[in-house]
């Protein structure tokens, strides 16, 4: 079982005085669109009329699989802790964007194949070399599962500690779409052949046989789900399905997800993978998801049938599919000017303008 986490809707006491302020800054009401809705989001999100992005964080976690042993992906397991080791040396696509926009970085090994401890720049949380192949049992224990949990939260805790208000999460493992794809299927009863695309680049005979080793996982899973744990909606099977099935890596990233909305902190949610692990997270506690922030909507299939299921509106499209919270952090430049509109923006009376609505 998880730990408990204590989360709370944002208080909408505060709506009309936010709403207030943004239809009395100096341009026509509504005038600003999105950026609008996403002021009042962080501004309930945080309980206050001057909102902040303070010392934003990225995590990337990594986290090799089981399933990958299938052949269900077409890049082989080395790609991880190499990866990972790319991004130590700043070579990666998620550290020129934190770069960019000026997230704080780290590396985090939760469950990668290789021993990385003396890899300078990552942090090291191995819960194993990688999850078990869920084609015949389960990837994780419940000791493994609660132990991912603790990494996710410690990891919040030290972002918040620093003052981080907005957090980002990416994730760098091999075959992880495989569990994201059962992921949406048993928590959004959309049929699993809908949600199986090509992940890092499978072409039609791979997505076929990944389809079919994804079919035969679902099966046996089935046919021994304990019968306690049968009713799909009780928090228990929840949990059984995310740790029946999850990298380590996800899990971590759902624990990050939920501390993080307990602590009343943004998140900015990437692409499949992470939104294969905010679903995870809603399903365990449904007031985290006034806290997440959708970035991006990317390639692979389902994604966007995975947001509608949420009913999240992501802020872009641009046809991203690399994973690492790529998207996410594209996306952050839209929070910034959010936040410097509601905060920066001068109203009608200040600037001596007719007020015309």
């Amino acid at each position: 079982m998880t730990p408990t986490f204590h989360i709370t809707s944002p208080n909408e006491a505060l709506r009309p005085l936010i709403q207030s302020k943004l239809d009395n800054l100096n341009k026509p009401k509504g005038s600003l669109g999105r950026l609008e809705s996403l002021a009042m989001q962080i501004c309930l999100a945080q309980q206050t009329l001057t909102p902040s992005l303070a010392h934003p964080c990225h995590l990337l976690l990594g986290g090799d699989h089981g399933i990958e042993r299938e052949g269900v992906s077409v890049s082989p397991r080395e790609v991880t802790w190499q990866q990972m080791v790319n991004f130590t040396k700043g070579g990666g696509g998620v550290n020129m964007f934190c770069r960019q926009h000026g997230f704080h970085l780290r590396i985090v090994d939760v469950g990668v194949d290789h021993d990385l401890s003396q890899v300078p720049g990552i942090l090291h949380h191995k819960i194993a070399p990688g999850t078990r192949n869920f084609l015949h049992e389960p990837a994780m224990t419940e000791d493994e599962y609660t132990r991912t949990f603790r990494v996710g939260i410690d990891l919040v805790d030290t972002c918040h500690a620093e003052g981080c208000r907005v957090l980002c999460i990416g994730e760098m493992g091999i075959a992880n779409t495989s569990p994201s794809s059962i992921w949406m299927h048993l928590f959004c009863h959309i049929p699993l052949d809908d949600c199986i695309g090509a992940g890092a680049g499978l072409n039609a005979p791979g997505i076929s046989h990944k389809r079919q080793i994804l079919h035969q996982a679902l099966d046996r899973f089935l046919s021994t789900l304990p019968p306690q744990l049968s009713t799909v909606n009780c928090q228990l099977s929840t949990d059984y399905v995310i740790r029946y099935f999850g990298g380590f890596e996800m899990v971590a990233a759902v624990a990050a997800m939920l501390r993080a909305a307990e602590l009343k902190m943004l998140i900015l949610v990437d692409g499949f993978i992470m939104t294969a692990c905010a679903l995870a997270a809603c399903r365990l506690y449904p007031e985290a998801q006034a806290y997440m922030i959708f970035g991006h909507c990317g390639d692979e299939s389902g994604h966007r049938r995975m947001l509608n299921a949420l009913h999240a509106e992501p802020l872009l499209s641009l046809g991203l599919r690399l994973g690492e919270g790529t998207g996410a952090l594209c996306a952050f430049p839209l929070l910034d000017s959010a936040v410097r509109m509601i905060n920066e923006m001068n109203n009608f009376d200040n600037a001596q303008i007719t007020k015309y609505f």
